[in-house]
């Protein structure tokens, strides 16, 4: 038990000495608007990145509960 206090005083250390960078966030409007055209290919890349190992794993769910309990 004497080595509880020693061992909470390297992690209270490690702790505080993190240092966080400050993030650059500006609120200012963007040189180079993005277009329509941009905007529809990035939220389908997005959708089908999310929607397309869903559908995946649901078609072959059956299978997948087949070797399962092989």
């Amino acid at each position: 038990m004497p080595r509880l206090p020693s061992v909470l005083k390297l992690l209270q250390a490690s702790v505080k000495s993190t240092v966080v960078p400050k993030a650059h966030i500006s609120a200012k409007v963007a040189k180079a608007p993005t277009s329509a055209m941009e905007q529809a290919v990035g939220i389908t890349v997005i959708f089908v990145s999310l929607l397309v190992p869903a559908g995946w794993v649901l078609s072959h769910l059956e299978s997948y509960k087949k070797s399962s309990t092989a």
